[in-house]
């Protein structure tokens, strides 16, 4: 069963002048195995059941037929805007303690290309089935007609709260708390068309999908080590919302292969 992944940030000391400064900081982390630039950011007073009193959702940067990669980029308007320390600036222009700031990011992981899981947030999950021609995927499928996998942008939340926010949630879930969305680029279902039956009640992946599981792997480690460097934490947690340890259900996965 999809579960949601999140990783809880704590920081020494601190105080809500420090926030936006500890935001930037996650969010470049995040630039180095990610994009660069912010997608969208909200801000919300009281808790998520009440209506941001910020919003902003940046446009895509639209790069022009033959792109050269290695010219230089005119960042302009949205583009400049989107950049980390603008949209964070932007945001946190008013530091409220009973607020939370948002920021969505994006990166790509492999998935299995006959099924899509979406989540909001508070945690409801709709399930659709991929398309080559989906006009809702942000990014067309990067593989070869005959792979059973292939790379999509999913969308990271990277949220920092007020001390009163929520109830003073961030004592639980962190002071920065980012949310992962669903964890099958890193668990996937064994009821998808890419396992492979031993047993009635077991299932094996394929060497395609391990491959593909490790790189998603190594890309969530790096993020969370880089934060780990980075970033000035006292403490950090990988956690999911079941409450069931991410590594322990990766290893019991991935074994299932030898």
């Amino acid at each position: 069963m999809a579960d949601r992944l999140y990783l809880s940030l704590w920081y020494p000391n601190f105080r809500l002048e420090s926030l936006p400064a500890a935001l930037a900081g996650v969010l470049r982390q995040f630039a180095l195995v990610g994009e660069k630039r912010v997608a969208a950011a909200s801000v919300y007073p009281i808790n998520f059941t009440e209506a941001p009193t910020y919003q902003r959702i940046y446009r895509a940067v639209e790069h022009p037929p033959h792109f050269d990669p290695l010219a230089p980029i005119d960042l302009a308007d949205d583009a400049a805007d989107a950049l980390i320390d603008a949209a964070v600036a932007e945001a946190t222009q008013q530091l409220h303690d009973d607020m939370a700031y948002e920021f969505e990011v994006r990166w790509q992981l492999w998935i299995p290309k006959d099924r899509e899981y979406a989540y909001n947030r508070l945690g409801i999950a709709a399930t659709r089935y991929a398309d080559r021609d989906d006009p809702d995927t942000d990014l067309p499928p990067l593989i070869q007609p005959e792979d059973a996998w292939h790379m999509r942008t999913h969308t990271v939340r990277i949220l920092g709260f007020g001390p009163k926010f929520d109830s003073a949630g961030f004592e639980q879930n962190g002071q920065i708390l980012v949310d992962f969305g669903i964890d099958t680029p890193w668990v996937p279902d064994p009821q998808l068309p890419v396992a492979l039956p031993l047993a009635p009640n077991d299932a094996a992946l394929d060497e395609t999908a391990q491959i593909h599981i490790q790189q998603n792997v190594e890309k969530l480690l790096a993020f969370t080590l880089l934060v780990e460097k980075n970033c000035g934490i006292s403490s950090r947690l990988l956690w999911t919302e079941s409450g069931e340890p991410l590594a322990e259900k990766l290893i019991a996965r991935l074994q299932r292969v030898h």
